[in-house]
């Protein structure tokens, strides 16, 4: 079952697709949970769950790993996000003026639905709730050593979009097998598939819950495929994965957000 979580008309409403096209992998038509049909864009998008900690991955994929010049890690890089990162569909991401190189970060998320702690491999994947997509954005001029990432590369404000859909656990077959791609103003700039991840999902939550304890809503970001290109303010940037839907945004420039 896909969920999204929007407010409409002064309040907060869980929605499901009303409708599905081609043309648009999100839904034209949301079915809110009383019953109203409304129009994708009459409605302000959110991250379609309550999320809790938000855990992700650095250089989780060998080829991105090797695009920027590092060699595959033999332990996860794994770092922590702040709630007011966190932006939703067809919402609008910041380009600090002056950088010289932002670019997004298709990615899926995976969603704990129950608490985890000492969780084995063989019993990871129980413990998730399900999937949705993320795209993390990172702006390389900030980063210290070009190898763990800070606070200004990867905890900044409106820079990780969650959406649009919460995809049920039981609804997505094998989350070791999704195509992820990235279009960029309609023009398709990266491909990967999470078969190619090196740290699996199993993996990191075995991982993960040896030293901390995972809660329902906590969400982890499994890092991002090789094909990231600078995007600039009034791109359109959209990501999509597998049976996951098409997660939408633009870059806006500092004066976007001074008005």
């Amino acid at each position: 079952m896909m969920r999204a979580r929007v407010a409409y008309a002064g309040a907060i409403h869980e929605a499901t697709p009303a409708s599905l096209s081609p043309r648009s992998p999100a839904g034209e038509n949301l079915r809110l949970t009383d019953g109203r049909v409304v129009k994708e864009e009459a409605v302000v998008w959110l991250p379609p769950f309550e999320t809790g900690t938000v855990i992700a991955l650095g250089l989780n994929y060998a080829d991105h790993a090797k695009e920027l010049a590092f060699k595959a890690q033999e332990e996860p890089l794994v770092f922590l996000k702040g709630p007011g990162t966190l932006l939703g569909h067809r919402g609008m991401t910041r380009r600090p003026s002056g950088v010289k190189f932002m670019h997004y970060e298709c990615e899926l998320a995976v969603v704990i639905g129950r608490p985890a702690k000492q969780v084995p491999r063989s019993q990871a994947l129980e413990h998730v709730a399900g999937y949705c997509i993320a795209n993390d954005y990172a702006v390389r001029d900030y980063l210290e050593n070009w190898y763990r990432p800070n606070l200004r590369v990867k905890n900044r404000d409106g820079a990780t979009v969650l959406g649009p859909w919460f995809v049920d656990a039981a609804d997505v077959a094998d989350p070791a097998n999704l195509g992820l791609r990235t279009f960029v103003n309609g023009h398709l700039t990266q491909t990967g598939n999470t078969r190619d991840l090196i740290f699996d999902i199993p993996h990191l939550i075995e991982y993960l819950s040896a030293f901390m304890a995972l809660s329902p809503g906590d969400v982890i970001l499994t890092g991002t495929p090789e094909g990231v290109v600078n995007v600039m303010p009034g791109d359109v940037v959209a990501c999509e994965i597998d049976g996951l839907g098409r997660l939408v945004n633009t870059i806006a420039a500092d004066a976007e957000f001074s008005r």
